[in-house]
Formats: C-alpha cells, structure tokens, sequence
C-alpha cells in the first residue's frame, strides 16, 4: 500500500509511453523513471514488474496456452495491449502477437486486410456485431476511412461514420492491427491515435522464450505445479469474493441484533476457516 501510488505512475508510463521500445530500452526508461520518484519522495517498489502490479497470473497462463511467449517483454506487452484504451498496432514480424490473437479468439475472431476489397464491409459487421476483427499485414499508411474508429477509445460505445455509412460501436468489440515491418516509421497522426507495442523478438527476448521451453521440458512436474497453483489460487481467491459479498449482503439486510443471526455467524465462520486454508 505504501508503493501503490508510484507503482501505479509507473504502470501507467509504460502503458501510455513505452510499448513501441525493446525491453533494454524500457529497463533504462524504468531506472530513471524510478530514481526519480525517489529524488521526489514517492514511493515505489525498488525491484519494479509490471506484471506484479497489474498483472492477473490466471490471465497470464492462458495467455501463454494461446500462443503468447512465456518471456517478461511478452507478458508485459499483453498487460499493455489490455489496460490500454487505444486501439493496439503490433509490430510483429515474427507473427508471434498474430498468432496469439487468432487463438485467443479462435472462430469468433474476423481476419481482414486492406487488399480485400470487402474488407470494411467485414469490419462493420464485427462492429455492429460485437465481433473481435484482426486487420492483418499492414504497411506504414492506414485508409482513412479507419480514422473514426482509430479516434474512439476502447470499450466505448458510441455511433461513428465509417466511410459512408454510420454504425454503432458495441463495448463488446476488439480491434486489433498487425504489422511484419520490423521497424516501420509511422506518422505523428497515427501514432497519436493507437497503442503501439513492440513484440519484435531481440536476443534477451529469445534467451527469455527459451529458458521457458527448457523449464518445462527439463522440469515438467515443478512447470504442472506451479500452474496448479495459479489455476487453485484463482479459484480460492473467487470463492473468498463471493463469501465476503454475502456477509455484505446479510449485513446490509440485517435487522436487529445480529450476534442472532445464525446465517450470518455461520457465514463468517467459514469465511474465517476459508481464509486460513488460502493463506496455507
């Protein structure tokens, strides 16, 4: 609690500035970053993860069983792409942030490109629809026609003009764009409107992937457990949330003396039993 407030201007330095940088370039930006919330007295964390302060581990396996890499610049780029709420432009040469996409989505997901000459037909009908669309293979100049949806935050619901049509953007719909240029230069223009992030995989990103393939190849017992221990920590964390919303609830609809409410004695009963097995 005490870190809260500079961990949280951190996070959200990385999030608004560094997702288009490689990961040495974010370490450096973070030391200084962080050196200088000490010279000013904020507190922070001395060892700074993005992934410790915003990152769900839930979130994160099944990020990984679709496809994301297992390395930090990966897992951080994720978090960036979700807090984000600009639209994210992936530069992604390997394909590797692609590939997650398609299979995080699967079937649902609508893959267009600007070479298609239905292609903004398609992306009406995943905006209306509420359907994830993926606009592949893109060079360095957008259409113009994507400008108003480029322009609306994510998650928003509003009506926007694409080309000459009006239609209504549901909260439900995800708008994802890819890029195979390894260092594509991008206009003030567009910059300004989406969320660039860098999953161009560098040496330390690879060193990162492959210390994870070998862990769970040399070690596959410790890599099961630990997950079983990610997927049964959510799980405990859930059933816990749900008994303190119904001691709220009993608590709010109490009349009377409530040392006389059974439910409610026995309700914060096993919520005590449940928060001592979570600890252990």
């Amino acid at each position: 609690m005490t870190n809260v407030v500079g961990d949280i201007l951190i996070s959200s330095g990385i999030i608004a500035y560094l997702g288009v940088f490689t990961a040495s370039y974010r370490i450096d930006a973070l030391s200084v970053w962080t050196k200088l919330l000490h010279e000013k007295k904020i507190p922070s964390s001395e060892s700074f993860a993005l992934q410790a302060v915003l990152g769900d581990a839930v979130k994160i396996r099944d990020w990984n069983i679709c496809g994301l890499p297992n390395d930090s610049l990966s897992i951080d780029n994720g978090i960036i792409l979700e807090q984000a709420k600009r639209w994210p432009l992936m530069i992604d040469p390997q394909l590797q942030a692609n590939t997650w996409i398609k299979k995080m989505h699967g079937d649902n997901l609508k893959i267009i490109r600007l070479s298609q000459d239905d292609y903004q037909r398609n992306l009406e009908t995943g905006i209306i629809a509420g359907i994830p669309v993926l606009l592949e293979n893109i060079g360095e100049i957008l259409d113009p026609v994507l400008d108003p949806l480029l322009s609306t935050k994510k998650g928003s619901t509003e009506t926007i003009r694409l080309g000459d049509r009006t239609v209504d953007l549901t909260s439900d719909f995800m708008f994802y764009i890819t890029t195979k240029l390894p260092k594509p230069h991008y206009s003030p223009e567009i910059c300004v409107k989406v969320c660039l992030i860098n999953f161009l995989v560098t040496e330390d990103g690879l060193l990162d992937q492959m210390l994870a393939q070998t862990v769970a190849t040399e070690a596959p017992n410790q890599e099961t457990q630990r997950l079983k221990c990610i997927a049964d920590s959510a799980k405990f964390k859930k059933e816990l949330k749900d008994t303190e919303d119904k001691i709220l609830e009993l608590l709010s609809n109490a009349t009377g003396d409530i040392l006389d409410d059974n439910e409610l004695i026995d309700t914060l009963t096993t919520s005590k039993e449940q928060s001592k097995y979570i600890e252990e």
